[in-house]
Formats: structure tokens, sequence, C-alpha cells
């Protein structure tokens, strides 16, 4: 196996594989990913990776130049399967956002698990360890029968809230629902404040009623901690009800910024006022809407990758404090999209 890594991406997050790349010191390899005439997939790799440890960087999302989530997901799969047969000697397929993760049990009869899907048909292909960021849930891992790095975007984000003031008992953290609590409660930790929990009921599929709120919010800086955000509608019901028990301000953090239909005009018209969001999927309308911040994720994934192929642990970048100078000790720039 050569020693330097192999990077190739497909359409649905181009620029933060440059990024990645650009961290790493290589280039994002030579590729053809479009479609025959026929709307079919067509993937051909047009570099030596015979022996090579190789990276195939994907997002599960919609790709800035229209195509959609299942475009992604097949250019990941054909981009593997090439990769595979031409005989490279590990692939890893890199996924800064696992689609489908929210679909990862049944809530009713005659529904399919298919996040299970996704992991099986990645594992088929030809991938041999999974690298992505912030799963919807946890046990997602479990669905795999290969190694999956979860990464987390916790310490950029809350390095962008410390740089900002926006720590220790000024603020405090919030979980939008029940089952954030634990992700919120890192935050806290990490920030030193206090935590708040928000609780609501779903009446049908992406809307949510805020029932009560426990905890205190009263004169302080409210930061809802969520791992995505798709059409916005609950932290928006969430940023109202906590101003409406005293909070100054209310800012919400996500790893994911799907923005879903009318959720860039909705979140604009909610009291929040700021919503901070890294690039695991790309976002192009910075430039008319200052109220959104995207901080880059790049060096956590350059850095996984690096440990990756000289088999060091990839845990360790997430143990301990924060380290003056590595990437749990710098606050990133927000980066200019438009």
């Amino acid at each position: 196996m050569s020693s330097s890594p192999l990077l190739f991406c497909g359409n649905s997050n181009p620029q933060l594989a440059e990024e990645i790349a650009k961290r790493l010191r290589i280039h994002v390899g030579k590729a053809l990913v479009s479609e025959f005439r026929n709307a079919e997939t067509r993937i051909e790799i047009g570099e030596n990776v015979r022996g090579s440890e190789v990276f195939a960087v994907q997002s599960i999302c919609r790709a800035p130049n229209g195509k959609g989530v299942n475009d992604a997901v097949m250019e990941l799969l054909l981009m593997i399967d090439a990769l595979r047969r031409a005989s490279a000697a590990r692939i890893t397929a890199v996924i800064p956002y696992y689609g489908y993760a929210k679909q990862d049990k049944k809530t009713k009869g005659r529904e399919p698990i298919s996040a299970k899907v996704i992991a099986n048909i990645l594992k088929v292909a030809g991938a041999r360890r999974i690298v992505t960021m912030d799963l919807h849930a946890a046990q997602i891992q479990g669905f795999f029968d290969i190694p999956v790095d979860n990464l987390m975007a916790m310490p950029v984000l809350c390095n962008y809230l410390k740089k900002e003031g926006l720590c220790d008992e000024k603020i405090v953290v919030v979980s939008p629902d029940a089952g954030g609590v634990h992700r919120a409660e890192l935050f806290a930790k990490r920030l030193g404040s206090s935590l708040a929990i928000v609780f609501k009921r779903r009446p049908e599929p992406d809307v949510a009623e805020v029932t009560d709120i426990v905890g205190d919010v009263d004169g302080k800086v409210a930061v809802v901690v969520d791992d995505m955000i798709s059409t916005g509608g609950t932290l928006a019901k969430a940023a109202e009800a906590i101003k409406a028990r005293g909070a100054t301000r209310v800012y919400t953090v996500a790893s994911h910024g799907i923005f879903a239909g009318e959720a860039v005009d909705v979140l604009e018209d909610s009291a929040i006022e700021k919503v901070l969001f890294t690039n695991t999927i790309p976002f192009g309308d910075g430039a008319r809407h200052p109220k959104f911040v995207q901080l880059s994720i790049a060096q956590i994934f350059a850095d996984a990758i690096n440990r990756i192929t000289t088999n060091r642990s990839v845990s360790e970048l997430f143990a301990g404090d924060e380290s003056p100078g590595g990437i749990l000790g710098s606050a990133p720039e927000p980066l200019a999209v438009g």
C-alpha cells in the first residue's frame, strides 16, 4: 500500500473535498462524475489507484448543481465500485453528512429502515471504512459491519462561540428536544454553562409544537444545539418560546445545515439572532443571509484521514480540552459563501 493517500470526490460537496485535500497537501484525484444521456450515473477514474489507500468524499445531500440526494448515493456507490475494480488497496467512504440518517428505526408498520439499507450497500460496493460526522443517532454505527469513525463538529462550533464571548454563566445551552440532551450536555460542559431542555411533540412529520421548557433561561443568551437543521420550524418555535421565558438573545448551532424547503426564510423571520453550522452540506446563500454563519470542518476530516493513513488513533482528536494550535484550539473564520 502506498504511503500517500489518494482522494476523490463526487458532485455533492466538491468545495469541502478541495479544502480537505489542500490541508493534506495533496490534490483531488481526476475523475469523471457525470451522467449518460439516458440520465444514468457515469463514473470514470482518471488516475492509477492500484495498491493505494483511497478516500472517496461525498455528502449524501443535494448537490450545488441541482442533483438530488439519490444521485449523491449512486455517485458514491459507483465511485467505490470503480476504485475497487481498479485494485485500490483500501477504500474509505468519507461521508460528512450521512443522508437518510433520520430513518434509523421503524416508527410504524411497513416502513423501511433506510439508514441500514445505505449501510449495507456501501459495504457491498466495496467500502472498507466509513468516516462521517455527527450521525443523527450514534447507534447507526451498529448498522455497519466495517469500522466507522463518527467525528464531531463540536470543537469547531464551541471555539467560535468562545471567540464571540458566548460561554460561562452568560449563556445557557438548550437542547431542542429530549433526544438531544446528551449532545447539549457536552456543549454545556465545554462552554462551562448551564443547561435547559425544550419539550415538544410532533403531530406530524417535520412539524413540532413546544410544550414546556425545563431550566433557567431568564436574562441569558440561549444557544440552541442540534445535530441538523432541516425545515427550521422546530428551532423557530423553540426560539420564540425561549425568548418568552426571558432570554436576551437566541443563537442556534448545528453540525448540518440542510435547510429544506423554506427553511432559510423561516429562520430569517424567527427570533434567532445567528444560525451557526458547518460545511458538511454546501450552502450558497451566505451573501444574501448574513444571519447564517458557516464554519469549515475540513481540518477535522484532514486530520482524521491522516491518522487513518498512518494507523494512529482518530478518537484522540477529541480527547481532553482544547489545545492551542490544534483543531480543538483554533477558532475558524466563517466561510465566504455566496
